[in-house]
């Protein structure tokens, strides 16, 4: 049985069928992203390049009927096709950070038709602390400032910094089996992270944790201590520092363990300071009944808002993406400007 058409179709295929078009039709460039979920933020990265020269097509990658999701399916499945007319745009993961140690590590980095979120996952870049207080206010639609999100997520960098530099000197190595991400996210796992909690104490076990953890690792790898000086030189070149560890981080630990839970409490205080304001306001029962439906109507979950979150667009990771699709166009469509 043949192969669906899709299957055999590579950069020199759209190419041809760009050029069978009409001279004043738009030149379409086909973009292969990892999953559903990759669909909505690679469009916020592509959208701005569109115009009546050109525009993007954000698919799956398939082979035989099936739809194949990941960064295996993504980048071994279409490697061979990808060129000026057919890009593949995938998370980082921890292969920006190893910097070409693994062959799928070079590929993300070295081939000009593969495009890469620099922080580890699009799950991070939707937890850009910045963004986070316009996440709450399109949930909960309260305005409040009540929490430093950048100093609550800089302080959680900083105590996870020099673990996260050892997991990184580990990923690289051919020992990587001894401490793995999962290792490493079982040790910086917060536990219960409310809003209105002292964070200091769960910092403090935090800090705890990581430090046991080093003293392990230090009395087994003695020798490892001039390599991650060094290795932690090469991270800052790369933009990575203990302020912003946890864009580096796993992005699904952070979402899930980190993040929403902390902005669940916050809408949770937030909501309910908003229902005794409507009690207060509310003339008879009748009248808070119907602002309350009104309300409740109107708000979002967290995680669904998180998913949907552009603040991402002004962190520094973003901008590099840009960078790239710029250089990207730049150097293959001369003839079709920005």
């Amino acid at each position: 049985m043949a192969q669906r058409l899709i299957d055999n179709i590579n950069s020199a295929y759209i190419e041809a069928a760009n050029k069978l078009t009409s001279k004043n039709a738009p030149h379409k460039i086909v973009a292969y992203v990892e999953s559903y979920d990759d669909i909505f933020f690679w469009r916020t990265v592509l959208a701005p390049y569109e115009n009546e020269k050109r525009y993007f097509e954000i698919l799956l990658p398939s082979k035989g009927k099936q739809l194949e999701r990941g960064k295996k399916a993504a980048i071994s499945n279409i490697l061979e096709h990808v060129g000026p007319d057919m890009i593949a745009c995938v998370d980082a993961d921890y292969d920006y950070l190893t910097q070409g140690a693994s062959p799928t590590s070079r590929t993300v980095l070295l081939n000009p038709y593969v495009f890469h979120t620099y922080a580890y996952a699009i799950e991070n870049l939707q937890c850009y602390a910045p963004s986070l207080h316009g996440v709450v206010v399109a949930s909960i639609l309260n305005d409040k400032r009540t929490f430093d999100y950048v100093e609550f997520l800089t302080q959680f960098s900083r105590i996870i910094w020099p673990l996260f530099v050892w997991n990184v000197w580990f990923y690289r190595s051919t020992h990587y089996g001894q401490f793995t991400i999962t290792d490493f996210n079982q040790i910086i796992e917060l536990g219960k992270v409310s809003a209105t909690r002292d964070h200091s104490e769960t910092f403090s076990r935090l800090q705890q944790h990581v430090n046991r953890k080093i003293r392990q690792l230090e009395a087994k790898y003695p020798d490892a201590s001039k390599h991650l000086k060094s290795l932690a030189d090469e991270l800052h070149d790369l933009g990575i520092h203990p302020d912003n560890t946890y864009m580096y981080i796993q992005g699904h630990h952070l979402f899930n363990h980190v993040v929403v839970p902390l902005l669940i409490s916050i809408c949770d205080r937030l909501y309910n300071e908003r229902i005794r304001e409507l009690k207060e306001q509310s003339q008879h029962i009748a009248q808070y009944h119907t602002e309350l439906a009104c309300y409740e109507k109107s708000t979002e979950n967290i995680p669904s808002m998180l998913k949907k979150n552009t603040g991402y667009m002004m962190s520094p990771e973003f901008k590099k993406i840009q960078h790239d699709i710029e250089e990207y166009l730049n150097n293959n469509f001369s003839i079709l400007p920005l």
